[in-house]
């Protein structure tokens, strides 16, 4: 493998790794087996570290295929707690409400799942990456201050349940870029009369890349050992 002309790997990151961490790891055993300082290696979207799944990472000049990834459909397989919400709408932070469900059925969810699909407005989590005068808005929320967000468009192209188990239930969505599954846990828990937050989230699809695609990280070293080395300045940044 020619990681500075450029390689796209598959990866399965791991629950509980952040996406950088992944990424850390990847370039650092790189530049150690062609023995350079630094290499170009970068990720085509984020990964909540309560988040598994398919994280396609770029080498060398093949970072610049990075956008295009980011902007294919992608698939989660999410699992979402009925009858109680967190400010974060997952398990980061504590559950400061409880909701009723006994009114809710599987029927009930499937009709409002449906309502889902197509494009819609989304209002993306305060616990989120998004830029709100310059600071992330994780940042107010972490420090208790108020902040609104701004509905964005997205398209859902399909919502499937997969399981229904009185107050937990797994879906499958497909989607468009930029989409927040926590967000849209808070919002099916909203339109089924009660309140929902993300437990489980696996993303098994990017584009056309699936789960079953992807290394494992035990498998790093094995993939590095293929590498090409070739006859490289090792003072200066590989571009």
């Amino acid at each position: 493998m020619n990681f500075l002309e450029g390689e796209v790997l598959y990866f399965d990151k791991p629950l509980y790794w952040t996406s950088f961490k992944l990424v850390k790891i990847v370039r650092t055993r790189i530049s150690r087996k062609l023995k350079i300082k630094k290499i170009k290696v970068g990720h085509a979207g984020t990964l909540d570290p309560l988040a598994s799944g398919v994280m396609i990472i770029c080498t060398g000049k093949a970072t610049k295929l990075i956008e295009s990834f980011q902007y294919q459909t992608k698939e989660y397989v999410a699992t979402l707690q009925l009858g109680a919400t967190t400010p974060s709408f997952d398990r980061e932070t504590e559950i400061d409400g409880v909701y009723p469900t006994e009114h809710i059925t599987r029927e009930g969810v499937e009709t409002v799942l449906r309502q889902f699909v197509g494009s819609i407005q989304q209002v993306p989590p305060v616990y989120s990456a998004c830029k709100i005068d310059g600071r992330r808005a994780y940042d107010f929320a972490r420090k208790g201050e108020d902040v609104e967000l701004k509905a964005k468009e997205l398209v859902i192209d399909e919502i499937e349940l997969l399981e229904y188990q009185s107050d937990i239930i797994k879906i499958r969505v497909v989607c468009s870029k930029g989409t927040y599954i926590r967000a849209l846990a808070r919002d099916i828990g909203q339109a089924l009369g009660s309140g929902a937050h993300l437990i489980g989230l696996v993303r098994t699809r990017v584009g056309d890349v699936r789960l079953e695609d992807c290394l494992q990280v035990d498998q790093i070293d094995e993939l590095v050992e293929k590498a090409v080395v070739t006859e490289v300045d090792n003072k200066e940044e590989i571009k």
